[in-house]
């Protein structure tokens, strides 16, 4: 007759709830892991994304004043011509009249 073999289901439970308590504190460091790095990419986007803002903000700034100086232009060229203009009639005036 073959002899059975009495299972030890304490050793089982013992070693069942080792593997437990280590799959537990594995997945404690990675979420604690997973969350110190995601508040430090978030932290990292928000500082990178303030100085896009003053780059956005000074180029924006530094179109507004080139538009400025680009009308003063046109107005002060607009103002030369029509001195010339109103100079040239006077001299047509002066030769044909």
């Amino acid at each position: 007759m073959m002899k059975i073999k009495k299972i030890n289901t304490k050793k089982i439970t013992a070693k069942v709830n080792d593997a437990l308590l280590t799959v537990k504190v594995s997945m404690t460091k990675a979420n604690d892991y997973a969350l110190n790095n995601t508040e430090e990419i978030v932290s990292e986007t928000i500082t990178m994304a303030s100085q896009w803002q003053k780059v956005t903000e000074k180029a924006l700034k530094g179109g507004v004043q080139l538009l400025d100086n680009q009308q003063n232009l046109i107005f002060d060229t607009l103002e030369m011509y029509k001195g010339h203009f109103v100079e040239g009639q006077k001299r047509f005036t002066k030769i044909f009249a």
